[in-house]
């Protein structure tokens, strides 16, 4: 067993933390790079602005500028303020975390429609999680001759209950969506919600065991390297996988999204982005020789609107009886779309 306290071990864990950052913003830089063209349709106004939107962008950036100040940190051979730089890269790689969390329950509320009875405990829980990421400086870092900023000493109590925070909050929301997703929904499931839930199970498990291993290792407690070395990948992968999700879902299409009627029979509509009528006739013979003419219309929500539009319930099916002259009915089904 090495002596964790030791200058041989403390310089050890340094160089290790060195080369695992580099593999890790390298990591981030090319997801970053390759998901450009999500920014760049807001920028030439192929997608609609909606305010959930702010928090993913946030959540990009924030853990961008993180690793750009750790990468400062651990490279520049120039005297700088190391503690400064360490606060930054700290509150900075923290938000992310909590900005994933937050583009996770943005989808949860809109899940429910906005029900208050759910989005009042989530915005509860949120504000509680800001508290803790919020607390102020948590790590203490100096500049070192020859070696540049060393991180000397961290405030294990509140980094070890600040991703605790994140492990159950990621639950809950979990338990949430799932209940929605699954149990909640009468009819059958749609491909949209199988999307919610498969990526909300995805983010769960992913930022679950990141944060988990940061704890274990800050709860070890073996020297003040070990204790940080793996909060960054937990901010980085939950903001992956948060990022994704919302990327996801607003480029879901499909080439005639299903709709679902109250019987659970499923019929496919016209390509996404588009609004068009099917009509779908059927004669039979009935009492006097009568044929009966079934109609039906079907609504699609464009591509641009799904960040802020989609589906969180079945398809409504309106039922007219016939008439009484022609004998025609017709059954018209449309997405109900919560204001989001």
């Amino acid at each position: 067993m090495p002596d964790w306290k030791s200058t041989t071990e403390l310089t050890l864990d340094a160089t290790v933390f060195l080369k695992f950052m580099h593999c890790l913003a390298g990591l981030y830089f090319w997801e970053w790079v390759v998901s450009l063209d999500f920014e760049w349709s807001f920028v030439t106004g192929k997608r609609r602005f909606h305010y959930p939107a702010l928090f993913y962008f946030l959540n990009r950036y924030c853990l961008l500028f993180t690793m750009i100040g750790l990468l400062i940190a651990l490279d520049t051979v120039n005297e700088v303020n190391c503690q400064a730089l360490y606060t930054f890269n700290q509150i900075m790689g923290q938000s992310s975390s909590g900005l994933a969390s937050i583009n996770l329950s943005i989808r949860t509320m809109a899940l429910w429609s906005h029900d208050k009875r759910i989005v009042i405990p989530i915005v509860v829980v949120i504000l509680g999680h800001w508290s803790l990421i919020l607390q102020g400086v948590l790590l203490t870092a100096i500049w070192v001759p020859g070696q540049g900023c060393a991180v000397t000493g961290t405030n294990n109590t509140i980094l070890a209950a600040t991703f605790i925070y994140s492990m159950c909050f990621d639950l809950v929301i979990l338990l949430l969506s799932a209940y929605k997703c699954v149990i909640g929904v009468k009819g059958g499931r749609s491909q949209l919600m199988s999307l919610l839930f498969k990526d909300g199970l995805v983010y769960f498990f992913i930022a679950f065991f990141s944060n988990l291993l940061a704890v274990v290792f800050i709860m070890l407690n073996l020297n003040a390297v070990m204790n940080v070395i793996f909060n960054v990948p937990a901010a980085i992968f939950s903001t992956i996988v948060a990022c994704r999700a919302v990327r996801r879902l607003t480029n879901f299409s499909q080439n005639g999204p299903e709709v679902f009627s109250s019987t659970g029979h499923s019929f496919r509509a016209a390509p996404t982005g588009s609004r068009a009528t099917v009509p779908m006739a059927h004669r039979g013979t009935v009492k006097g020789g009568t044929g009966v003419h079934v109609q039906m219309q079907t609504f699609t929500v464009a591509d641009e609107d799904h960040l802020s539009d989609y589906n969180s319930d079945d398809v409504a099916q309106k039922t007219r009886l016939p008439d009484p002259e022609t004998g025609d009915a017709q059954i018209s089904s449309e997405f109900k779309r919560p204001p989001y």
